[in-house]
């Protein structure tokens, strides 16, 4: 079923939205989901609660890109539950190797709270990965977006793992200096 009637059993209050974004999207943010908890049954969750969240913006939203859409709330849902499960048992390090890798290539969170229009970072950010190489693009959005291992990402490119962390590390250098070039603060 497409995107456009899927939106509309929302629209109709159909029951059938929610199995049939499961059936075309479920997958994929369950992939998503598993690769920020690390659960299985975390995952689960992060899903029913996504089909839930859709279920109660849709209407009065109509997403341009349903996937996009319920990958990015599905993402969110499992960053929080990420974070109030390592909160609850206070080890504090939610996320700390993704985040320290790339954390020195982003401004701070003082100043993006700072600023008026975050947009121009996440523009930037945007447009400098526009210039990289197809699977450097890849390497960052499944890195730093999906929260991909090392591992699967060398293995769904057909790259050693030694070869993708060195690829990140000179693509983060390169965000660096773009973003400084850019005038944003880091």
């Amino acid at each position: 079923m497409n995107d456009e009637k899927i939106i509309e059993l929302y629209f109709a209050r159909s029951e059938d939205a929610i199995t049939e974004t499961d059936k075309k999207y479920g997958g994929y943010c369950r992939t998503v989901t598993y690769n920020i908890t690390g659960s299985r049954e975390d995952s689960e969750e992060c899903v029913n609660d996504t089909y839930m969240k859709v279920w109660n913006v849709i209407p009065p939203q109509r997403p341009p890109k349903l996937g996009a859409f319920v990958a990015r709330i599905a993402r969110n849902i499992a960053i929080n539950l990420k974070r109030a499960r390592e909160m609850q048992i206070r080890s504090g390090n939610y996320g700390a190797v993704r985040y320290d890798e790339i954390s020195e290539c982003l401004p701070s969170r003082e100043n993006v709270e700072r600023t008026a229009d975050d947009r121009a970072v996440l523009g930037a950010i945007e447009r400098f990965l526009s210039t990289l190489p197809r699977d450097r693009q890849i390497m960052f959005v499944r890195r730093y977006w999906y929260f991909s291992s090392y591992e699967d990402i060398a293995s769904d490119l057909g790259r050693t793992e030694g070869q993708v962390k060195m690829t990140l590390h000179r693509t983060r250098i390169k965000l660096r200096e773009y973003l400084e070039k850019e005038g944003i603060d880091i």
